[in-house]
């Protein structure tokens, strides 16, 4: 029986060597075959790892008390594309198995495990095994790249000098090098761990692929939750970062390179479709921060031309998408801020103008979600009155089913915020000089009259104010209908008593004069014989 198992244990010494190099030629574990080599017990570890190290500390230093030695567990996470390294953790060890999982965004992960063996060990992932009798350490070597050489295979072997201090161990310590070096290699490590900088261009390209992968996370449920949340963060990161170059922050104003060569990188590839698409996914502050990255890029110049305009002119399905936002609760204000932003461009209005999603805005007014109701006021007042052309030509081409469903819907409304809002946005379009053909046709209409006389009696004086300056249309227009003109008369006695007693709350000298001349109008009406 001893023999079997002395053949075994012999067995396994041989094979151990070959498996770590067959590990680490394709990327995976380096083990630290000798635990009593000098750079081991001096704690060295491979340059460009994740690592924990095991700290003696005596007590006659005056750490734990007199005479008594405590090991102590100093955990590090090196990250060598960013060239930096931090001392997260330094606490007490204890005589058990422990799984420690510290690997950059290319490892994999899986549960915490109790693991009896080195060859239980599965790659990219950095763990350190406590055993024996006396505390005996053995060090199971660094995280490597899980595809390829090991990301540490084509650099040096570099020591890190571990000082004893009074219970403590600091990161410049961890950053020291041996006092052999000292002379001339501060400078060089001085530079390895600066961070190189990322190019606004680099941040967009590393957004899109996060962006990527959170449109598919769901679909891949063999994904643990952990590196889900790490990558998500490290999107929220970055479109934060971007954020900041836009609009720069307290210590900077934005630079109008990098605003350009991000705007540039951003639109060149499907970026906006894509963070459209994932805003469900991201958390509430990161939502607020896309929202205003996309806002602030529909303004973006680069070469004297907006390529916003560029892009969502050939990407117009995406105005369907910010629209079915209105209707989702969580993201209506997000969405429609965006949208709202989109219709900056001639080319959008146009769009949503011409197909059915202008109906809509007649139902979004009205949602009982206060927030969401008048954000969709809004984004319809920007729709109706930035673009004077294009809106001249809407109106003009769908005018009888527009006005029948703003009488009916929004001025007629039961709600008084949206009857407000409603007549002064009428008021916006038909004083426009843009719209004076179509403001003809509407003073022309009986049931318009009607409605507008309605609210000049409401109860409010600010829907009153409102209503009167279109009020003042119909009766100022010279070229009244008959019909038009017996309403007036058959109402003139009330009309001229309720118009003498309309007075805003500040004194206007210009309502004043178009009071004066409304009243004139009214008063000099006549009846006429209906052809």
């Amino acid at each position: 029986m001893n023999n079997k198992a002395f053949f075994f244990l012999l067995l396994s010494l041989v094979l151990l060597p070959l498996y770590a190099f067959a590990v680490v030629s394709v990327g995976g574990w380096s083990p630290i075959s000798d635990v009593k080599d000098p750079h081991v017990v001096e704690i060295g570890v491979t340059a460009g790892t994740n690592y924990r190290l095991m700290v003696t500390v005596d007590g006659s230093i005056g750490v734990a008390g007199a005479g008594v030695s405590k090991k102590y567990e100093a955990i590090v996470w090196e990250k060598p594309w960013l060239k930096s390294m931090n001392l997260t953790s330094f606490k007490p060890t204890f005589h058990v198995v422990t799984v420690k999982k510290e690997c950059d965004a290319d490892c994999r992960r899986i549960n915490d495990t109790i693991l009896t063996h080195p060859l239980n060990m599965p790659a990219n992932l950095l763990y350190r095994l406590w055993g024996g009798e006396k505390g005996r350490e053995v060090k199971i070597g660094p995280c490597l790249s899980k595809g390829g050489a090991a990301r540490g295979a084509s650099t040096p072997a570099r020591r890190l000098s571990l000082q004893r201090h009074s219970g403590s161990l600091s990161s410049s310590g961890l950053a020291r090098e041996p006092s052999d070096q000292s002379d001339n290699g501060g400078g060089k490590m001085k530079g390895l761990f600066k961070s190189k900088p990322r190019t606004p261009a680099d941040i967009v390209r590393q957004t899109r692929d996060l962006l990527l992968y959170a449109d598919r996370s769901k679909s891949l449920p063999d994904l643990r939750e952990s590196k889900r949340e790490e990558k998500m963060a490290e999107l929220s990161r970055n479109i934060r970062d971007m954020k900041s170059i836009l609009y720069g922050n307290s210590e900077a104003e934005p630079v109008a390179e990098a605003c350009a060569q991000l705007t540039q990188e951003f639109f060149r590839e499907d970026t906006l479709r894509l963070l459209i698409t994932c805003l469900p996914k991201l958390n509430l502050e990161t939502r607020k921060d896309a929202t205003q990255l996309v806002a602030n890029l529909q303004r973006q110049q680069v070469n004297s031309r907006l390529i916003a305009s560029d892009y969502l002119e050939a990407n117009l399905d995406l105005m369907d998408v910010l629209m079915e936002g209105f209707e989702n609760t969580d993201l209506a204000l997000h969405y429609g801020a965006m949208f709202r932003e989109c219709i900056r461009h001639q080319i959008v209005a146009r769009y949503v103008l011409e197909s059915e999603h202008v109906k809509k805005f007649f139902d979004y007014i009205q949602l009982p979600n206060f927030d969401i109701a008048a954000d969709a006021a809004a984004t319809f007042k920007e729709l109706l009155t930035r673009h004077k052309s294009t809106v001249a030509e809407f109106l003009i081409k769908n005018e009888d089913w527009f006005f029948a469903d703003y009488n009916s819907k929004l001025l007629e409304s039961s709600n008084y915020i949206t009857r407000r809002q409603a007549i002064k946005l009428l008021g916006d379009i038909l004083l426009d000089r843009s719209n004076s053909a179509v403001m003809t046709r509407y003073v022309s209409s009986r049931d318009n009259l009607r409605i507008l006389m309605n609210l000049l009696r409401e109860s409010s004086k600010s829907i009153q104010i409102e209503a009167f300056h279109v009020f003042k249309l119909f009766a100022a227009n010279q070229n009244k209908p008959a019909d038009i003109i017996n309403i007036l008369v058959a109402n003139k006695s009330k009309l001229l008593r309720l118009l003498a007693d309309l007075k805003p709350d500040k004194e206007d000298e210009r309502f004043e004069a178009d009071k004066t001349q409304v009243l004139r109008e009214i008063a000099a009406l006549e009846p006429r014989d209906l052809a």
